[in-house]
């Protein structure tokens, strides 16, 4: 199941007796078991029927005397197990047991109808090979946790303010992208500070992300790569210089990286041979709104100057890493790279 219809399941009181949230996305596992443990149960059923436990502690048969207990007073009892891969005995390579014969598995044929089981088994998944898996997939909720690739990070920030009744800027979108990466917990929070200071139906603009989340106004990755791609030297220095002053907040790798995936565009551009405004957005991956800068950037840097840029990136990049680099330092390596791109 996906994690719109678990929770849209949830809301509307349809449960299962056992949740096994699996992945490398740690945010969407919260989500779901925190929607459980806060909507399940009343404050008043809480006190006796609501178990928070942790895999450490746990070994399989302490969980299946969890999961048979009946509730007291209410019609549900809740468990939630973080840690879940830590449970001693879940997986037949740690259980003296055979596989066919694992309590687990014989609570998974017939779990107590009024208990809601949830294993938050965070970082890994189930081998898809095993009984266990298989039996997980007719006898429970399987959700696995994927981490989103850095193409769709921008589609689901623009998505979760819509969803907090908020529109947003393009140019708002791809810098908390940009400046706060693919930890969706991290963008989550940053945009709680933002969202003190926003009405229903309010648009976020990059004014109010530069004042209410940590990022320069004219100094941050993003106005570098335009700089860049307007072949702006001086501007483009003004940046540097502050990079170099703020290390910890612009890091050369992080830097390094999008100025890549910026020229790799741009020589996509090139490539086009429809280059209407949809076209050429769908190719790139970016928003109608960028498509302008791309096309900037393609007047400024010809071709082969992008594939020569491209190379030139690789290569500070490997120096960045030690690689032909007895001494430069970061700040070093920054100003010769920008200086190369725009010569």
């Amino acid at each position: 199941m996906t994690f719109e219809q678990i929770i849209g399941d949830l809301k509307k009181k349809i449960y299962a007796p056992v949740y096994f949230l699996s992945g490398e996305e740690p945010y969407f596992i919260d989500k779901i078991a925190s929607f459980i443990e806060e909507n399940v149960l009343s404050e008043s059923e809480k006190e006796f029927n609501e178990s928070i436990l942790y895999g450490k502690d746990l070994d399989v048969p302490t969980l299946i005397s969890y999961a048979k207990r009946y509730p007291m007073m209410s019609n549900y009892q809740v468990v939630i197990v973080k840690e879940a891969h830590s449970i001693k005995g879940l997986l037949a390579k740690d259980n003296p047991e055979k596989e066919s014969k694992d309590i687990f598995m014989e609570y998974l044929q017939n779990p107590l109808p009024s208990t809601l089981l949830v294993l938050c088994y965070k970082y890994k998944t189930i081998d898809k090979r095993t009984k266990l898996y298989k039996s997980l997939q007719k006898q429970a909720v399987l959700f696995e946790s994927k981490r989103l690739y850095e193409n769709k990070i921008p589609g689901w920030i623009e998505d979760y303010v819509q969803r907090r009744g908020f529109t947003i800027e393009p140019k708002a979108v791809q810098m908390m992208a940009n400046y706060l990466g693919s930890d969706l917990g991290k963008i989550e929070n940053e945009f709680g500070k933002l969202e003190l200071h926003l009405k229903p139906g309010d648009r976020v603009t990059v004014d109010l992300v530069h004042k209410n989340i940590d990022i320069s106004k004219e100094f941050n990755i993003f106005e570098l790569q335009e700089a860049l791609g307007n072949r702006n030297v001086y501007k483009a220095n003004l940046i540097v210089q502050y990079f170099i002053k703020n290390p910890k907040n612009n890091p050369f790798i992080m830097t390094v990286a999008q100025l890549y995936t910026f020229f790799l565009k741009v020589l996509t551009y090139h490539s086009l041979k429809d280059r209407s405004r949809p076209s050429v957005a769908s190719a790139l991956g970016v928003n109608p709104f960028f498509v302008s800068d791309y096309e900037t950037a393609a007047r400024a840097y010809p071709r082969d100057h992008c594939i020569r840029n491209i190379s030139i990136i690789r290569e500070y990049d490997n120096r960045s890493k030690g690689i032909k680099n007895a001494s430069a330092e970061a700040g070093d390596l920054l100003k010769e790279l920008v200086f190369k791109i725009v010569h």
